[in-house]
Parts: C-alpha cells; structure tokens; sequence
C-alpha cells in the first residue's frame, strides 16, 4: 500500500465487499481467488471483471503482479490504501465535516480506547500540532 495522500475515491457496496476482503486477506489475490473467499458475496460473480476495472479506474486497487492459472496468466490485485485510511478518507470528505466535528468525532473514538499508550500517542500529536501552528 502506498504511504502517500490517495485521491479521494468512494467505493459501491460491491466494491467495498471486494476491498474488505482484500483487506483481511492481506495479500495480493486474483479475481479467481476473490470469487472463491466471498460465497456471501451481494454481487454477481460475472460481474467480478467490471467491480475490480472500476476499482483501477478509481486508483482503489492497483495490479500487484501476475499467478499462474491453469496455462494462463491471471493478474493479482492490492489495495492503494489501507482500511484505516478509507474510513478517514470518507469521513475527511462528508460534506458535514469540518473543524468543529474533530472534538466530538475524537471524543467518541477515544471513548473505547483502553490503552494508555494510545492516549499518550494522541497527547503527543496534539501538542506537535499546536508546535506547528505557533
């Protein structure tokens, strides 16, 4: 997955089905593969090929490489972003977000934080933040 800022994209609900798989899968995986570990899938299993073309069109995904097939080449395919960013991304991009959403958003995320280290992560990038803005 690349590290830098992804264009702001938003998935179908197929497509997000596809994308969570490859995210738990953690690898690579064929279209092949992609029918075979979504049986529950709300989606055609013919319609594979147009679901993963929209997904390069929207720079969701991107071509990892190729697999052996039968006696055929079959790509492999990878997100371009990580489950973490997406959520941010579209939460970033609402149209009733802004600056006056960030206590009550962060609040509620910190709301389930049970590790200490997390909350001292968080005080670490507040205070780096205001340095920037001084």
């Amino acid at each position: 997955m690349k590290n830098n800022k992804p264009r702001y994209f938003r998935l179908t609900k197929s497509e997000n089905e596809i994308m969570e798989l490859m995210w738990k899968e953690g690898h690579p995986l064929s279209r092949s593969e992609i029918i075979e570990l979504t049986p529950d899938r709300t989606w055609k299993s013919s319609s594979i090929h147009i679901l993963l073309n929209s997904m390069l069109d929207k720079k969701a995904i991107e071509v990892a490489g190729f697999v052996q097939s039968t006696k055929n080449y079959a790509r492999t395919f990878t997100p371009c972003v990580s489950a973490d960013s997406y959520a941010i991304m579209q939460i970033k991009n609402s149209p009733v977000f802004s600056q006056h959403s960030v206590p009550n958003l962060l609040s509620a995320l910190v709301e389930d934080v049970t590790m200490p280290a997390i909350l001292d992560q968080l005080e670490e990038i507040v205070k780096t933040r205001k340095q920037e803005l001084a």
